[in-house]
């Protein structure tokens, strides 16, 4: 029997593609997990159709990192699939453990995927390092100004407006005036 395994790195990311591609193939069981990472040790969708699969089965998935991150991950796991006398299918990638030219293409493709990923994580931290060095910081940018910080340092050393109140007035939240405050004054931080 062919079993299928979905899987998705935020519930925003759709699987309908992943579901589409493994009912086509013919798979009769589908698992899925949503908004969990490849790289996270418990999938429940993953277990639950490792657990399915039986001897003469067939796990299959849409592309080899749905399954694992790294090659280590993935052959671990096609080596305990095939120890339980399960075949292991990835439709992008065309590949099938059901012959010793499938394995040995599953473990090039792995350590290429590996690399990819390895390259693209070296390059955001190389590319943050460089907008840092010219004096770009991340994040969302404040929801006040630093004159809008001295009024509100102002109105809450005078102690006739409540934070609530304060928050209202700025149209901001509460967390935020507290923030505000941390930012001139680090004592208020003990206070929020």
């Amino acid at each position: 029997m062919l079993i299928g395994y979905a899987r998705v790195s935020t519930s925003e990311q759709n699987i309908d593609l992943q579901l589409d591609a493994l009912q086509a193939a013919g798979c009769k069981k589908i698992f899925q997990d949503i908004g969990i990472s490849g790289s996270t040790s418990s999938r429940p969708g993953l277990d639950a159709a490792l657990d399915h699969a039986r001897d003469g089965d067939e796990l299959v998935v849409w592309r080899l990192d749905r399954v694992g991150r790294s090659t280590k991950n993935v052959l671990g796991l096609v080596d305990d699939l095939s120890s339980r006398e399960v075949g292991f299918r990835s439709l992008t990638e065309d590949i099938s453990t059901s012959g010793p030219t499938g394995k040995l293409l599953l473990t090039l493709i792995a350590a290429l995927a590996e690399m990819e990923r390895a390259v693209l994580v070296e390059r955001t931290h190389a590319g943050l390092a460089a907008a840092r060095a010219r004096g770009r910081v991340g994040g969302r940018k404040r929801s006040l100004s630093p004159k809008q910080d001295r009024a509100i340092r102002t109105i809450y050393d005078a102690r006739q407006t409540p934070i609530a109140e304060i928050a209202a007035a700025f149209k901001v939240s509460q967390p935020t005036v507290w923030r505000s405050l941390s930012r001139t004054r680090p004592e208020i931080e003990a206070l929020a």
